[in-house]
């Protein structure tokens, strides 16, 4: 018992370090550090996406299959209930990207509730971040293009307000623009997916933990392990609403970027 609550001590409070994986790789484990269980859900969910994609339109049909369904209307719910609806008719051309975006996003989050993996890698802020800054310069660029450089950034920091509240609203819509739009769908996505695996983490730990120290506390270990069950549940759910959040903010910043009017 004193050797477990010494081996407890060490242990605790966990460090920065702790945040940081060990490498999977079981040869050269000090130079293998990039390649963690992070990483390999990262190809996982990138090889299943592409070979889901593949095979369903390998061979496509006039009366599609399971697979090609499926595919079709994935692609589809994202075209029409986010490029075609948030961003209009030229929406279309952006609807690849986008439907890329929701895919991966959702089979990352979704690692977080598959058993014995339990982590998704949206719950590291640099694969939220990456994305961010990849539709950050996809939105502006965008918007160059569309209006022109000059133009384009009178349009996004000029709003249609009296002159002489300009020199208060520029800077605010320089901060919002082209500094908070990327922070914001970062942290966003790595928070809720960072607090769920921690909720869930912390309830299946926790039944163990009363168990371990009291068999008494049986009862309430049950009902720990009884609500992670829940959460889990809830974590779909918000799997789900997070990556639809991401395509959906990524696809308003595209139309803000191609509008004529601010």
């Amino acid at each position: 018992m004193i050797g477990q609550s010494t081996v407890l001590a060490a242990a605790f409070p966990p460090s920065v370090e702790d945040f940081y994986l060990p490498s999977i790789l079981p040869w050269g484990e000090h130079n293998n550090y990039w390649f963690t269980k992070i990483t390999l859900l990262v190809w996982l969910a990138v090889a299943i996406i592409i070979v889901f994609f593949l095979a369903s339109y390998r061979k496509p049909q006039l009366v599609p299959t399971k697979k090609q369904w499926m595919a079709e209307s994935l692609y589809g719910f994202v075209r029409n209930n986010i490029a075609v609806d948030m961003i209009g008719p030229a929406g279309v051309r952006f609807a690849p990207y986008l439907t890329t975006l929701f895919c991966f996003i959702l089979l990352n989050n979704f690692w977080g509730i598959v058993p014995l993996v339990q982590i998704s890698p949206m719950s590291h802020i640099a694969f939220p971040a990456v994305l961010a800054v990849i539709s950050y310069v996809m939105f502006i660029y965008v918007g160059m293009r569309h209006h022109g450089v000059g133009k384009y950034i009178m349009h996004a920091l000029k709003p249609p307000a009296p002159w002489f509240i300009l020199p208060l609203l520029v800077p605010i819509e320089f901060f919002s623009t082209f500094l908070v739009r990327p922070f914001s769908l970062a942290v966003r996505l790595f928070a809720n997916m960072f607090a769920g695996h921690m909720l869930l983490l912390v309830f299946t730990l926790g039944g163990f933990a009363m168990i371990s120290a009291n068999a008494i506390y049986a009862p309430f270990a049950v009902l720990s392990w009884g609500l992670t069950i829940a959460l889990t549940l809830l974590e779909f759910l918000v799997i789900c609403l997070q990556a639809y959040v991401f395509t959906v903010l990524t696809a308003s910043y595209v139309q803000g970027a191609l509008a004529d009017e601010h």
